[in-house]
């Protein structure tokens, strides 16, 4: 058994990660259309790094949220024009989701008006503290995300 001052270490860690995501989110989404979620906006990210797209189940276990939740947030990026959901040639019962242009301009849109709004973060920060965290970060993610496969 660990010792307590390790597993209350580690939870604190993850009480300030979902606290940081938390508001980072809630600030991301003032600057999203309509009622666009930080979710949706992560998917659109997601999709833009992917060209070659992704299915609605793939998207759903990338974001660990079930299927129909993925289908109806696929469906209001297509509504807005921001991704395309394609037949799949491999698999005609699936589809195929892709970012649009439009879709990638307004992604890098929005990450330029969230880069101004963490100005004054960044200001009183500086880039240290970001750029020690990223390889602990990752690292984490990346065990994390084996341990769930």
């Amino acid at each position: 058994m660990k010792p307590e001052y390790e597993t209350n270490e580690v939870y604190r860690f993850f009480t300030e990660v979902g606290i940081i995501n938390q508001l980072i989110s809630t600030k991301l989404e003032t600057f999203l259309p309509g009622r666009m979620t930080a979710t949706q906006f992560g998917i659109l990210g997601h999709l833009v790094r992917r060209p070659e797209g992704e299915t609605p189940l793939q998207l759903s276990n990338a974001f660990q949220v079930p299927k129909t939740s993925m289908t109806h947030m696929l469906a209001s990026l297509e509504n807005h024009a921001l991704i395309t959901l394609e037949a799949n040639p491999n698999d005609r019962r699936s589809k195929i989701a892709r970012s649009t242009p439009e879709g990638a301009e307004f992604l890098k849109a929005c990450m330029e008006r969230m880069s101004e709004a963490l100005g004054p973060v960044l200001f009183e920060l500086g880039p240290e503290p970001f750029h020690r965290s990223l390889p602990n970060l990752t690292l984490i993610r990346e065990t994390l995300d084996r341990e769930r496969d």
